[in-house]
């Protein structure tokens, strides 16, 4: 719920304060009398929590509004004082720098600068000198995502991170702590020699360290090698992390909790043998676990800090924490208690943490796990064979597997849309040999090489040959099985029933009968049947144009919208498809293109790719297609129940030089909503300029419209005036990109629609435009008003 606008927040919480305290009143008086009852318990449980959550909400809510206070909105020119407090990576665009600005606000906030190595001199690197000022000249771009359901959301991945800004740097020069002292930040100087502060730097320059030494070595699976150590994943070839993730095992290149309690556990042994070596009598005044306590304490700290607080090593810092000042104390404690309160202190830290999809996934997995193990020592047996045993450990591994693949599949469909239905064998494989042998002789090295090069050298090749021989293993099952990730069409009521299935199967035996999720399960085998509302939807696709069309019979996309090098971003793939997945697209009957530039049609492969079509129109042929295609053209209609649609331009005569003016021969579509009151007639005009409209004055002179789609994305060449007098819209829309260099919408299209009192709305300023007609219902939406951070 963070960054929704909740305005009866405030008053929730001050009702269930007041009910919590009246509550617990009413609790300690009846204890004294001992007339507690389990609903009065469940009503104190109840009420508590709501308080807590409401508490909760609206610090999270200030949190983040203190957040998006220096969230740079314009791109501007600015020369600033920063310092470099972690290790870059290299990128397409030179380094990616994170650092510190220290003169722009009253506060410190982060950048993100993207830096040409010309500028650096001779001396190749992946980073900035850490613990280094400069003074840079840099041109800042705001951050702007593709605004619509399902599409990754880079404004929220950037206010998670806590960084406001992107900058492309033209200018930098080092400076000294003299002079950054002498313009003014003499405190932020000092406080980067505290002890805290050096430590951080000491443990960032030692991760630089194993990657330069990962560079310079002639192992083969450096990259994998240093991902697996330290977390810096900016060596990994995209290819090995795609299959991965096609594998479901992505996961294990991410530092959780096993990494740390590998670290851990080895120098605790170590410090424990020392002890049973010089002095074992210390065990007479303090027991072995308190002693152990704190070297362990402090290698989870140190483990932690040297992966750079990820969330799944924090997940375990805070779980070891709380459990040894449990253990201190002698307090009991359960272990789905105190995993709950490790979550709840992560929160408290850094509320930002429930935005990210590790948080939900290691805390996720972790439940599953108490489970299984509670289900483990219910059924345990005294007096085991060492077979039975390791037989009992293997069914435990399998059944793990399978139960943490099905519990967090709905999560797994909510945040990434996609399942590898591969990933329980291959996690079966891989988390024995990777967790078990290579992690382990991963860390082993690592402590080795600092203080001797040569053994943890010897250990690193001899990893490299196990890396070696799992990736191998991995290319078999490739070949054997081909796995691919499956992108699903759940919509939210398909995944609340997936949930509620999944949690019944899990419920202890006697709670719930296990048929009920046969009930649960139903509405997913018959998707094809679930009421959809008639909707149009103007996708947020940057510099171009895409529209979703649906009714109960009928979805249609025109235009699929397109990156200017579709092989570096797909706009088809990482945004088209996503947003059709999340509206539980299965099937399009229709895509039609407009004309085939690459800002409408560049999307179509990867369209074709993943989602079954129907049918293609274009206003030109369309080479290697595999399905039905045909020209689009005037004179064409077809009609639904509750849709018609004509093509009103071109005419099939003209079809023979489209191409050589394309965005005049523009495919413009004509959409009459039957059952609609207020905005029933919409006019979609592609790339059509003034030929075209004039041409539709001429043939159409009473055409009604009250949503008018802007030809060529609101061009200047576009939109005439007499055209926007005779049809006058009741909205008009404009598909363009944020700040883009051909200045859609122009000035004079908005000066004409402002001066005929039209109504302008952008996909830069709004994201995503949906008009829903829903049983005589009208609704408009507007993506960008859904979160705090995604609003201009």
């Amino acid at each position: 719920m963070m960054g929704r606008t909740l305005e009866c927040i405030e008053p929730f919480t001050c009702i269930t304060g007041i009910l919590t305290f009246l509550i617990w009143a009413i609790y300690f008086y009846k204890k004294r009398k001992h007339q507690i009852g389990s609903g009065l318990r469940a009503l104190v449980i109840l009420i508590s929590a709501s308080f807590l959550f409401g508490i909760g909400a609206q610090y999270a809510d200030s949190a983040l509004e203190e957040r998006l206070y220096y969230k740079i909105m314009h791109s501007d020119t600015h020369e600033v004082i920063i310092y470099v407090h972690q290790m870059g990576e290299s990128s397409d665009k030179g380094i990616k720098q994170v650092a510190e600005v220290l003169n722009i606000h009253p506060d410190v906030v982060n950048w993100v600068f993207y830096i040409d190595q010309s500028l650096l001199g001779a001396e190749k690197s992946s980073s900035l000198e850490l613990g280094q000022y400069y003074r840079i000249t840099a041109k800042t771009k705001p951050i702007h995502s593709y605004a619509l359901e399902g599409a990754f959301d880079v404004e929220k991945w950037f206010v998670q991170q806590n960084w406001q800004a992107t900058a492309q740097v033209y200018r930098i020069q080092t400076l000294s702590k003299q002079e950054v002292m002498s313009a003014g930040f003499y405190l932020h100087v000092k406080q980067q020699q505290t002890w805290r502060a050096q430590f951080l730097q000491s443990v960032e320059k030692l991760r630089l360290k194993f990657r330069n030494y990962f560079i310079d070595s002639s192992l083969s699976h450096h990259a994998l090698l240093l991902a697996l150590l330290t977390g810096d994943r900016s060596l990994l070839n995209p290819e090995l992390e795609q299959q991965f993730q096609r594998f479901g095992i992505s996961h294990l290149l991410a530092i959780s909790g096993p990494h740390v309690l590998i670290f851990a556990a080895m120098v605790s042994w170590i410090f424990t043998r020392l002890i049973h070596r010089f002095k074992p009598e210390i065990y007479l005044s303090i027991p072995r676990q308190k002693l152990v306590l704190l070297p362990f304490l402090m290698c989870v700290i140190l483990y932690c800090a040297f992966v750079g607080f990820e969330i799944p090593a924090l997940r375990t810092l805070f779980t070891v924490m709380l459990g040894s000042i449990l253990l201190l104390i002698r307090h009991h404690l359960s272990a789905f208690s105190l995993l709950v309160l490790s979550a709840s202190l992560l929160l408290w830290m850094d509320p930002f943490s429930i935005l990210s999809a590790a948080f939900w996934l290691s805390y996720g997995a972790c439940f599953i796990l108490i489970r299984i193990y509670q289900d483990m020592t219910q059924a345990q047996q005294f007096h085991q064979t060492r077979f039975t045993r390791g037989m009992q450990i293997l069914k435990a591994l399998v059944r793990s597997q399978w139960k943490i693949f099905v519990a967090l599949m709905p999560l797994t469909l909510i945040i990434f849309k996609q399942i590898s239905w591969i990933a329980p064998l291959s996690n079966l494989i891989a988390i024995p040999i990777l967790g078990g042998i290579i992690v382990p002789l991963d860390i082993m090295a690592g402590c080795l090489w600092l203080f001797i090069p040569s053994l943890g050298n010897l250990l690193f090749y001899l990893n490299n040959s196990l890396l070696e021989l799992f990736i191998g293993i991995l290319k078999g099952l490739d070949h054997l099985f081909n796995p691919q990730l499956q992108y699903y069409a759940f919509t939210p009521l398909l995944l609340i029933c997936l949930t509620l299935a999944i949690v019944i199967l899990f419920l202890p035996k006697g709670v719930v009968p296990k048929f009920w999720s046969v009930l649960c399960f139903v509405p997913l085998l018959i998707p094809s049947k679930m009421i959809r509302p008639t909707q149009i939807s103007i996708l947020d696709v940057g510099q171009g144009q895409s529209i979703f069309i649906q009714d109960q019979t009928q979805r249609i996309l025109l235009d699929t919208g397109g990156y200017y090098d579709e092989s570096k971003f797909s706009i088809g793939k990482q945004v088209v498809v996503p947003f059709l997945k999340s509206q539980g697209v299965h099937q399009l009957d229709r895509v039609i293109l407009t004309h085939l530039d690459q800002d409408h049609s560049g999307g179509l492969p990867a369209v074709l790719q993943l989602i079954p079509t129907r049918m293609i129109q274009a206003n030109e042929e369309i080479k290697d297609l595999s399905i039905p295609f045909s020209l689009c053209h005037s004179g064409q209609t077809w009609e639904t129940s509750e849709l018609k649609i004509q093509i009103l331009s071109p005419k099939l005569e003209n079809l023979q030089s489209t191409v050589f003016n394309r965005n005049e021969a523009s495919c413009v579509m004509y959409l009459q909503l039957k059952q609609a009151s207020d905005l029933k007639y919409f006019l979609m005009m592609g790339d059509a300029g003034w030929e075209t409209e004039y041409q539709l004055l001429q043939q159409y002179p009473d055409l009604k419209v009250d949503v008018l789609i802007l030809g060529h994305h609101g061009s200047q060449h576009s939109s005439s005036y007499d055209f926007l007098k005779r049809y006058h819209p009741k909205i008009a829309i404009a598909s363009a990109g944020f700040e883009n260099g051909y200045g859609h919408p122009s000035a004079e299209v908005s000066n004409r629609l402002q001066d005929l009192n039209i109504p302008l709305l952008s996909t830069t300023d709004k994201g995503a435009i949906h008009f829903k007609f829903d049983s005589g219902n009208e609704q408009t939406e507007f993506y960008r008003q859904s979160y705090k951070w995604l609003q201009r």
